[in-house]
């Protein structure tokens, strides 16, 4: 078996993350996060649909961490971002993590908005 090791020449990985925080290039920050190809940071929820908007000229699609499981997101949050052309992919928040790490180390343009397990 060959196994070849990621890299990300122009991305911020998400490193780790466990109860109530999230470990992004070296960073800790504790409860939801937003986390792009050029950087991390807090986020306040579902209310705050304004900050993810704010990624439209830097992302097509956000994958949407919903926590330790997978729920369905906010239907208001949904719509704003889809009216705004971004599409929104909800997962449980694990699943979110490794699913951005991939392909951001693929250049695709993605955000991982996610909620803490």
């Amino acid at each position: 078996m060959q196994i070849t090791e990621v890299t990300y020449s122009d991305a911020v990985p998400i490193d780790g993350y466990g109860p109530g925080f999230f470990r992004i290039n070296g960073e800790v920050i504790k409860g939801a996060a937003i986390i792009t190809a050029t950087g991390a940071r807090s986020w306040a929820g579902y209310e705050d649909v304004s900050a993810v908007l704010a990624l439209q000229d830097e992302v097509d699609f956000v994958l949407m961490g919903t926590g330790e499981n997978m729920t369905p997101v906010d239907a208001q949050f949904r719509t704003a971002l889809e009216e705004a052309g971004i599409g929104v992919e909800p997962m449980a928040s694990p699943s979110a993590c490794r699913t951005y790490n991939v392909l951001v180390s693929e250049g695709r343009r993605v955000a991982a908005v996610v909620l803490p397990v």
